[in-house]
């Protein structure tokens, strides 16, 4: 199908800034600079200033974030992990790879950790918390790290759609012991390939995840001090990140621009829920735009016909996937909000009249 609005414009956001992105891959192929070249080492340095951090360690993917930083913080076989249950799968794959126990949680109606349910989850095996912070929104960042410092718990941030949201001013991935990072083609700062990163201010478990990336290996001396992976952020993509970079931040603002605009065409529309809290100690990223509706599917149907296109990113919990061997979880707000959620068109290349025609098709549908 073609559509009037896309959900995305990844055609368009390379052509916006193609003579950098192009010198920029070219400046890698002229000169054989494929892996570990400074271009991986310039944008570690340059993400890690963006989310005022220390240190980041980049990687092949948002999943092996989580997973090393779960295993440089040492956790392992007869640990407990508590995360949510609205999540993308990976969050949980990472704690079931390193033999521990994935707890789940509900979430409260910003779809991130109902925190109010935290600390009663905690028992003696608990070792981590994996707060996700979806759609641009962090967590409760406040409340999980008082439990977290009450019980002396690791807290792995899942920020793999939150770079450039804040909570009291501090960013993403800057608040627990590490921050994981997605750049999936299609995340607000996306390569063109899968990739991902950690960011810490612990220099242990920098080193550690920097080691495990490269099968081990310290690379200057050669000694090789883990059984390791294979999950480099490859050199080429570092290039391509590190010039999206410099743009990330107008990005974000263009993306809070596009919020607001589908605030004011949608709100008091039907039932429609929109993502917009009155906390005021966070600034969301929006990586996604998220209503709710009890109508859900005839309204994204009725959007698919004129031309809007959506996503529904989960349609069941996860544990409903039984060969992922989850158990039976009793957290009605994820259920529900399987049945109830859409996503409209989000991007850095989404324009004001693009937003109207979505409104205009949302507010006929309700009519």
């Amino acid at each position: 199908m073609i559509y009037k609005v896309r959900f995305v414009k990844p055609d368009v956001a390379y052509q916006r800034i193609r003579p950098e992105i192009d010198t920029a891959i070219g400046d890698c192929l002229t000169n054989g600079d494929y892996i570990l070249r400074h271009h991986l080492k310039d944008f570690e340095k340059r993400l890690a200033e963006l989310v005022g951090v220390k240190y980041a360690v980049g990687l092949n993917s948002g999943y092996h974030a989580l997973h090393l930083s779960l295993l440089a913080a040492g956790i392992g076989p007869g640990d407990e992990v508590i995360t949510v249950a609205h999540t993308f799968v990976a969050t949980i794959s990472a704690i079931v790879h390193c033999g521990a126990t994935p707890v789940l949680l509900d979430v409260g109606k910003d779809y991130n950790m109902d925190v109010a349910k935290l600390e009663a989850a905690v028992t003696p095996k608990t070792r981590a918390i994996i707060p996700v912070h979806l759609n641009g929104r962090l967590a409760d960042m406040d409340k999980v790290m008082e439990v977290a410092d009450k019980h002396r718990l690791k807290v792995i941030e899942d920020a793999c759609q939150s770079l450039g949201g804040t909570i009291n001013g501090k960013r993403a991935g800057s608040i627990g012991t590490t921050g994981c990072f997605s750049f999936y083609p299609f995340k607000a700062l996306g390569g063109y390939g899968d990739g991902g990163a950690i960011t810490t201010n612990d220099p242990e478990i920098a080193r550690a995840v920097t080691l495990m990336r490269f099968n081990g290996e310290d690379r200057e001396t050669g000694e090789y001090h883990y059984h390791g992976y294979t999950t480099l952020l490859d050199n080429v993509q570092a290039a391509i990140l590190d010039v999206k970079l410099k743009h990330f931040p107008s990005w974000t603002e263009h993306r809070r621009k596009i919020a607001d605009l589908f605030r004011e065409g949608l709100t008091g529309i039907g039932d429609l829920e929109l993502p917009h809290y009155r906390d005021k100690r966070f600034n969301d990223g929006y990586q996604n735009y998220v209503i709710r509706t009890k109508k859900r599917d005839e309204l994204r149907q009725h959007l698919a016909d004129n031309g809007v296109e959506t996503l529904v990113h989960w349609f069941k919990p996860v544990w409903e996937h039984k060969a992922l061997n989850l158990g039976s979880w009793n957290l009605p707000e994820t259920v529900n909000i399987c049945k109830e959620v859409i996503s409209l068109p989000m991007s850095a290349e989404t324009t004001e009249d693009e937003v109207s025609i979505t409104c205009d098709v949302i507010r006929k549908f309700f009519k």
